[in-house]
């Protein structure tokens, strides 16, 4: 595929599509290997396959051969809530000395295969099903190329680091390469049972396999940095050790089931994926951004995705909050893009960061991190009561406003605007962070600084939210401060952001507050942070519902008519699951339901035609034709974080759910549900120490919510006519 946007240093290269090759994924930790469906690792099309860890390719190549031939595919597929991929394979025919040839179909080749604390674990069984005994020579060939992800997304090096011949230590082969970072970085390949050979890049088992007669062979890699020890535990072992740990996870998130089995396997679909995409860090569960690109924490991406599934699952907000308070920007540094309070936009390891090449190894090149995590915060204590947590990163939230008033509004006008000062920084620094994301209604690029409409959206909501912790900790004359200045930012913000021409929120004002009067979904943002009016919220509405918007499957991001619209761009003309989440949301906030249940509809029938319903990154916003499926982004992140959450958004958004743990209540207000949806029961829903059990569903008279756990305390309410009231 031609590259589309060329001027971007930082766009991924599309030099060929995941569409037409497909792969298989794992994650866990630091790690993330990614396969073809016949288990191995083989530089094909982009040439992305390997085993990754801290931001570099550990293992290039990992291929099974017998005979000198690749197996032939029966099925792939992950297993155990995502964390094991299972392949199982048979043989071609194959040339035999002295003998009949073996027959295609006679052994049967399974291929297990998981991560594990720094670790890629592999046990191939093999069984003969044929009459005779069969005799073949069994390969693996590995190599290690030591490659930066940014390398392989296309950023061009001068220099490398040095890579060693392989070398043979205790039964085991080891690939070696020091960085010029000074980081020595090593693939420890260890076998059980030990190989017939093992020259420098190729383990060889001579197999004589009797009928009916099992046999195992066990791969344990391991990935160290600056001689870091490590010692072989077994497949078996580690295999144990992580369902322990993947049931401890599966304890603490609700459990969602409803009257649609399809609906169903969605939810468990995106439930494993999250398991799969969070990381225990020292300060907390983090949820990675997405696999491949973003395998590492960012701010923004931690934060919407903590958002998304925080009534399901508080405990990863709290490890959200944590992680980026402890990272909150000390000083001023110009190329992380930092200044003082500032959140983390993204962390990287490798040598490409460490050597400053990028500036990705703390970078906080964003605009909306900082009011986001705010938001978060409120929203968090809100849901919880865990006023312990809010007080420990209360100084953290204070900087962070402070951030906003005194470097965030960089021309004292109210506003929030970006610019970067990084020479290798982003040049957008919103969510869409594309070169060309933010133009005037010309088409032509617009001129920073900018100040867009959703950014003022968050720093509204962060100052409402910050007025409730501050009233709540006792410092009263903080909260009726912000209070105001949030009353005040809402008035200014409608005077100025609004098109009277296009009936919606303008995507930003320019350096010259000139606007981008371009119909965006980023005006949806605005309802979901509650800075919009309601008549001006229900105008917006409309404009997101009609068919140059949305496509059928989703909102786009920019309208079809806008000049730069391209079905196929990153984010110009993209469907993007978490985008539409967000604005379902907003759109519950206003009472408007039916347009949150229709935006629901869309993106769960584009879940239906995902492999394993697990929704991508973004797809290409073509218009939906009857009998087509949707159309895949060529490069999209898969697992990704926040299109993982994205369900979870979107049916809190579609129940009008309102948890308010201080007041030990669940209201629901004008709660709906689209027509592929019944009824819902919600188990292990944690509140104050409890567990509850609610049902909610369809009767003659509209909407009911029942409440199964016995001996609950909690207060129930469901709202049917109410309109909900704002600041």
């Amino acid at each position: 595929m031609h590259i589309i946007e060329v001027e971007n240093k930082y766009y991924i290269l599309a030099t060929s599509s995941l569409a037409d090759q497909r792969t298989m994924v794992l994650k866990q930790g630091d790690s993330f290997g990614i396969f073809d469906w016949l288990g191995d690792i083989h530089q094909v099309g982009a040439g992305t396959q390997g085993i990754y860890h801290n931001g570099t390719r550990f293992l290039s190549r990992l291929e099974l051969n017998i005979n000198g031939t690749r197996p032939l595919l029966l099925s792939a597929s992950p297993r155990e809530d995502n964390q094991v991929l299972v392949v199982d394979l048979t043989n071609p025919d194959l040339p035999m000395e002295e003998q009949q040839a073996l027959k295609q179909d006679n052994i049967h080749i399974q291929r297990l295969k998981f991560l594990w604390q720094s670790k890629y674990y592999e046990k191939i069984n093999l069984l003969n099903f044929g009459q005779e005994p069969a005799a073949f020579e069994l390969e693996v060939h590995f190599h290690a190329d030591y490659t930066d992800i940014f390398e392989i997304r296309g950023i061009p090096r001068e220099q490398r680091g040095k890579k060693f011949p392989a070398r043979q230590e205790n039964g085991s082969l080891i690939f070696s390469y020091l960085g010029r970072d000074d980081v020595q970085r090593e693939t420890k390949i260890h076998f059980s049972p030990q190989p017939v050979s093992i020259d420098h890049k190729t383990a060889r088992y001579e197999i004589v396999l009797p009928p009916k007669h099992p046999m195992e062979i066990e791969i344990e890699i391991a990935f160290t940095e600056n001689d870091e020890k490590t010692k072989p535990i077994g497949f078996e072992k580690a295999r144990t050790a992580m369902n322990i740990f993947m049931e401890r996870a599966h304890q603490y998130c609700a459990g969602i089931l409803t009257s649609n089995d399809q609906f169903n396997d969605w939810i468990n679909r995106s439930k494993s994926d999250l398991i799969t995409m969070t990381t225990q860090t020292p300060h907390g569960l983090y949820p990675y951004a997405g696999v491949p690109w973003f395998s590492t924490p960012f701010g923004r991406d931690g934060i919407i995705t903590a958002l998304e599934c925080l009534w399901v699952e508080p405990h990863l907000a709290k490890g959200v909050l944590q992680y980026l308070a402890h990272t909150q920007a000390r000083e001023h540094n110009d190329f992380k893009d930092a200044e003082p309070g500032k959140i983390l936009h993204e962390t990287r390891g490798g040598e490409m960061a460490n050597l400053k090449e990028i500036p990705f190894k703390m970078y906080y090149g964003t605009i909306d991190a900082t009011p986001l995590f705010i938001s978060l915060a409120g929203a968090y204590l809100e849901r919880t009561n865990d006023v312990a947590t809010i007080q420990n990163i209360w100084p953290h939230i204070k900087k962070a406003l402070y951030w906003i008033d005194h470097y965030g509004d960089l021309d004292g006008d109210g506003f929030v605007e970006y610019k970067t000062k990084s020479s290798k920084g982003l040049t957008n620094q919103g969510w869409k962070d594309s070169e060309d994301s933010v133009f005037y209604q010309n088409g032509r690029l617009a001129r920073d600084p900018i100040a867009l409409c959703e950014v003022q959206g968050y720093v509204y909501d962060a100052k409402v939210r910050a007025a409730e912790i501050a009233g709540i900790l006792g410092h009263t004359d903080l909260r009726d401060q912000l209070q105001e200045e949030a009353r005040d930012l809402k008035v200014k913000f409608n005077e100025m952001f609004w098109s009277t021409e296009k009936q919606t929120y303008v995507l930003a004002l320019d350096g010259d507050k000139k606007p981008c009067d371009v119909m965006s979904s980023n005006a949806g943002h605005c309802l979901f942070s509650g800075i919009a009016t309601r008549e001006r919220a229900r105008l917006t509405a409309e404009k997101l519902m009609d068919e140059r918007m949305f496509s059928g499957w989703g909102i786009r991001t920019i309208a079809e008519d806008e000049p730069r619209y391209n079905p196929m761009s990153y984010h110009n003309g993209s469907v993007w699951p978490h985008d539409n989440a967000i604005i379902a949301q907003g759109f519950a906030r206003y009472g408007l339901m039916a347009e949150a249940a229709q935006t629901l509809t869309g993106i769960f029938e584009t879940a239906l035609f995902m492999p394993g319903k697990r929704l991508p990154e973004l797809l290409c916003g073509f218009p939906r034709v009857k009998g087509k499926a949707p159309t895949l982004y060529p490069v999209a992140c898969s697992p990704q974080a926040w299109a993982v959450g994205a369900v979870f958004m979107l049916l809190h958004a579609c129940l009008g759910m309102q948890i308010d743990a201080a007041k030990n209540t669940i209201t629901f207000c004008h709660p709906t549900l689209p027509s592929f949806l019944n009824d819902i029961t919600i188990s292990n829903l944690r509140l104050n120490n409890k567990q509850i059990v609610l049902q909610i569903r369809r009767n003659s008279e509209g909407m009911e919510v029942l409440v199964l756990s016995p001996g609950s305390d909690v207060e129930v309410k469901i709202l049917k006519n109410e309109i909900p009231e704002f600041a």
